[in-house]
């Protein structure tokens, strides 16, 4: 998957693992809010994921760059 596409999926995780902690919460399932808690956390590791492609693409890009300025 490309980084933009980690980040909506990791968008969508935050906010689908926020929405069963509060369901879970509402409910009273000490379930449902860990699992909300986990997909959280994961959304945001998806975003982080697809923040250090888009680093990485652009540092590879400023040294392809560096390299074809000095031939």
């Amino acid at each position: 998957m490309g980084s933009t596409g980690d980040k909506i999926k990791g968008a969508a995780d935050q906010a689908m693992g926020a929405i069963k902690q509060g369901v879970g919460r509402v409910v009273g399932s000490d379930k449902m809010k860990v699992d909300g808690k986990i997909q959280e956390i994961q959304g945001q590791a998806e975003v982080a994921l697809g923040k250090t492609k888009d680093a990485v693409k652009k540092g590879a890009t400023t040294v392809a760059d560096a390299i074809n300025k000095k031939l």
